[in-house]
């Protein structure tokens, strides 16, 4: 399907938008399945997903999207084959290399999120020139998740919490969920209102594990790489029929069986 065929079959879906996210965030499955699929070597899946990602951007850019999470590498992904490693990793030193300057033009911010010291020099230098150069754009904000892990995440805040009642600066019965807010990855930002994951399994795979406790799931069929504007559209109409209680009920709702409705 054309960019502008998309384009058509995605304005069906805009009345049915109602209410949009400002924060969604993706889990990109399916790149190895569709070179599979496809009959090509994986690396050509990525960069398939590559091109599924401008796609979403100019999406997100539409409906009025301010922060967008995409879940590029994950910390188990250190165990995948040598060679599919290496590649994936080029393939983000490439897409830094081609495609900031033009996220910047477009007035979005870029960060990272994830350790870092596990990555060549290269691609540090890359990202924190990246980060640099964007950082005072206010448009939307892109966030890459590289070897980033939901249980880092969380360890890492209770190893900074747990520094300070060391030092003297806090005490263990201070400690609060809204202390670890401020000090997870993104504290700055909106939580994730929308989670999207493509490629047909329903699991969250330790991603930004934390942020999620009150996150709509998306979860679809469509491998990324085929992940199109339509798509993306398709999920955010299916977002506006959510009702968000954040574990409330209506007040003059019953609770059924005896149980919490959640």
């Amino acid at each position: 399907m054309s960019e502008d065929e998309q384009d058509s079959e995605s304005t069906k879906f805009d009345s049915l938008i109602t209410v949009v996210p400002r924060h969604v965030a993706i889990i990109m499955d399916g790149n190895n399945r569709w070179a599979k699929r496809e009959g090509v070597p994986g690396p050509s899946g990525h960069r398939a997903g590559v091109e599924a990602v401008r796609g979403v951007l100019r999406a997100c850019k539409r409906h009025g999207v301010e922060v967008l999470t995409l879940f590029a590498f994950s910390s188990e992904n250190w165990g995948r084959p040598l060679p599919e490693v290496r590649a994936l990793l080029a393939l983000l030193s490439r897409y830094l290399r081609n495609e900031v300057r033009e996220l910047h033009k477009d007035d979005i911010r870029l960060r990272f999120i994830g350790q870092r010291d596990r990555f060549s020099d290269r691609l540090r230098k890359l990202m924190s020139q990246s980060e640099h150069l964007t950082r005072n754009n206010r448009g939307a904000t892109v966030v890459i998740a590289v070897d980033y892990g939901g249980r880092w995440d969380v360890a890492q805040a209770a190893r900074e919490l747990a520094s300070q009642v060391q030092r003297g600066r806090l005490r263990p019965e201070d400690i609060t969920p809204e202390l670890i807010d401020a000090n997870v990855a993104l504290s700055d930002l909106p939580q994730p209102d929308l989670c999207i994951r493509t490629g047909g399994d329903a699991r969250i795979s330790n991603f930004m594990l934390w942020h999620f406790a009150y996150t709509e799931l998306y979860f679809c069929n469509t491998l990324w790489p085929d992940f199109n504007e339509l798509e993306f559209a398709r999920a955010l109409a299916d977002y506006s029929r959510r009702e968000r209680r954040y574990g409330l009920r209506e007040p003059d709702g019953l609770v059924s069986g005896g149980g919490l409705d959640a």
